[in-house]
């Protein structure tokens, strides 16, 4: 769930208090926005902020047409009473806009193949059971499919340097997201958006007008719905875990919840990718800052 600040926020529909028809186009009410605000904090840890009404109504606006639920109040009340999960993961989805590129920002990558890689091959010989990568916030599947690629080009270099197997796990809140990343296929925007031609050519094949990813770099990474607010138990142990540009979305005390909860989800040693401008310093103080030529990454103390 790769957020941009503008969109990920807010999206949503028409209301005026309680009334019954309400024209797409009408105002939401104070009260409705602060419910709304409310129910998405607790629901995926989004915070909106103030003055964000204008994003609600237009990211909500073809659900509530869609929906016997005229107005942003009539929504919140089936929300609100916790049975309709298939409407608040739909409401979930068009609140977040997964924004997402290939190797975003360049520098994750380079420092997991020409420094995290090359240690755990040492590490890891000898040992039994695969590395496992966890892409915390994989929006439609280009940062675990990124990581795949850098793993396949440290096996090219290196051969045989890592256990045979190599599990990534990309996980998201937004069910459409997780759909599109299973699949693996991209239009000629998405592509475009951070591949190299070299990349492109290697790694990709024509599917009609789009492009599939290869099975080489598909078989090593699967998918599921995850919101991180929830446990992470069940996801077992990893070595390395990327969550970039996602804490920027949620208030401090849920950051130090998930830096704690990741914590536990890394094996000894283990180590963390954030975004650029997410410092950890003052939300956990389980991890060492470990600077690469390339950039900073965490390593769990």
């Amino acid at each position: 769930m790769a957020f941009n600040s503008e969109t990920l926020t807010a999206s949503g529909t028409l209301a005026s208090a309680r009334s019954t028809t309400v024209s797409p186009d009408q105002e939401i009410s104070a009260a409705d926005y602060a419910r709304f605000c409310t129910f998405l904090e607790k629901s995926s840890g989004i915070i909106l902020g103030q003055n964000k009404e204008y994003l609600v109504k237009n990211r909500l606006r073809s659900l509530l047409e869609e929906t016997r639920e005229k107005t942003l109040s009539a929504l919140l009340d089936v929300l609100e009473n916790g049975h309709q999960n298939a409407l608040r993961s739909r409401v979930i989805d068009a609140m977040t806009t997964n924004e997402t590129l290939w190797f975003r920002d360049i520098y994750p990558f380079e420092i997991l193949k020409e420094t995290i890689l090359p240690e755990l091959s040492d590490k890891l010989r000898g040992q039994h059971g695969p590395l496992r990568i966890w892409s915390a916030a994989s929006s439609t599947g280009q940062e675990a499919y990124s990581i795949s690629i850098s793993v396949n080009e440290f096996l090219n270099q290196s051969p045989g340097s890592l256990p045979q197997n190599v599990e990534i796990v990309g996980t998201d809140i937004s069910q459409a997201a997780i759909e599109q990343a299973k699949e693996g296929v991209y239009d000629e925007y998405e592509i475009l958006r951070g591949l190299s031609e070299q990349h492109q050519r290697q790694y990709f094949e024509q599917d009609g007008p789009k492009r599939r990813i290869v099975t080489e770099i598909k078989q090593r990474v699967r998918f599921q719905e995850l919101n991180l607010l929830q446990s992470y138990s069940l996801l077992g142990q990893f070595d390395i875990i990327f969550c970039r540009n996602v804490l920027i979305y949620f208030s401090n005390e849920v950051k130090s919840d998930i830096l704690s909860r990741m914590a536990r989800s890394l094996k000894p040693g283990g180590y963390l990718f954030l975004g650029g401008s997410e410092p950890i310093a003052n939300y956990s103080d389980e991890f060492d800052m470990i600077r690469c030529q390339q950039g900073v990454v965490y390593r769990l103390k």
